[in-house]
């Protein structure tokens, strides 16, 4: 007889052993891949509680953006729309059973008491109150928050805090379309500045990470809950635009990154803190100005040289 055919009951036999021996393991995969909810389910409880969609955001993290489109705010001549420096929003991440929930509430003067009152009743703790621009009219208050504790009871207080401003409710679900012309060279930008963006209510938004990593409270705190430096264009007609946002920068960055902006005709508008824990220690830097979207982005490079961000 073959050898083959000797060896065909012990490989059989060998065969069914191992298939008997690996049958939980790929039971138990199936099953977990099978039942595991996506990321976004959940938060689900979390954005019923905001009474609002959130997006996700890498380092799973859920941002719900709540932009001030009821405010008719000019500065320099320039209607300022709500994605250049109008934007409230909140961010959550889970760290085992707990949360935390970072932010930035854009508010009007007579809304920062109500609203920093209701917070703290609920137990949500502000970091900062504080201008970002100067010479806006009306004036804005940007209230930030940095909190920790159960994700739905925080987003129930944050709900319950907007109530009380003229803070619009989410638009309905809209048809998608073609990007508005911005009027000057995004891709141009986006190459001075090394790093790409996207188009959010015809404003160009580029985020531009930290190298380390930064911590709050012992929570690892991903750019995507505000630290990484924000770099916005607002077209003004001709190439040009009206650019805002915030560096994000250690204590040894902050002169060397005023003078760079000054030197290329970029002013200062705001230094402060956003955070109260955060290690390493952080300040933000608010910027102005009005022409060549190019030219500026120069300027905004040579400052972002003197940081340590990402390539």
């Amino acid at each position: 007889m073959p050898l083959y055919h000797q060896n065909v009951p012990f490989r059989t036999s060998l065969l069914l052993a191992l298939a008997f021996l690996l049958a939980p393991v790929f039971g138990a995969a199936q099953t977990t891949n099978s039942s595991a909810p996506s990321l976004a389910s959940n938060w689900k409880q979390v954005e019923d509680a905001m009474g609002r969609p959130g997006q996700m955001q890498p380092g799973e993290v859920i941002k719900f953006a709540m932009p001030r489109k009821d405010l008719h705010v000019v500065l320099d001549g320039v209607v300022i729309q709500p994605g250049l420096a109008l934007g409230s929003w909140a961010a959550f991440k889970r760290d085992g059973n707990v949360a935390m929930v970072m932010g930035d509430l854009v508010l009007t003067e007579d809304e920062v008491e109500p609203a920093m009152m209701k917070l703290q009743e609920s137990g949500i703790h502000e970091s900062a109150i504080h201008n970002h621009l100067i010479g806006e009219s009306p004036h804005v208050l940007y209230m930030h928050i940095a909190s920790q504790g159960d994700a739905v009871q925080m987003a129930k207080a944050i709900h319950d805090a907007l109530s009380l401003t003229k803070t619009p409710g989410p638009d309905p679900p809209a048809a998608s379309q073609a990007a508005p012309e911005l009027g000057f060279d995004q891709k141009q930008v986006e190459q001075v500045l090394g790093h790409s963006g996207k188009v959010n209510g015809g404003i160009l938004q580029i985020g531009v990470p930290r190298a380390e990593a930064i911590t709050d409270s012992g929570m690892t705190v991903p750019s995507s809950m505000g630290v990484a430096t924000a770099l916005n264009f607002q077209p003004t007609g001709n190439g040009k635009a009206v650019i805002t946002g915030d560096f994000v920068l250690l204590g040894s960055e902050v002169n060397p990154v005023i003078k760079a902006l000054r030197t290329n005709g970029i002013a200062v508008t705001a230094l402060h803190s956003h955070m109260l824990m955060e290690e390493p220690r952080l300040f933000f830097m608010h910027f102005w100005a009005n022409d060549d979207a190019v030219k500026l982005a120069r300027g905004l490079r040579s400052a972002l040289d003197k940081t340590n961000s990402s390539k």
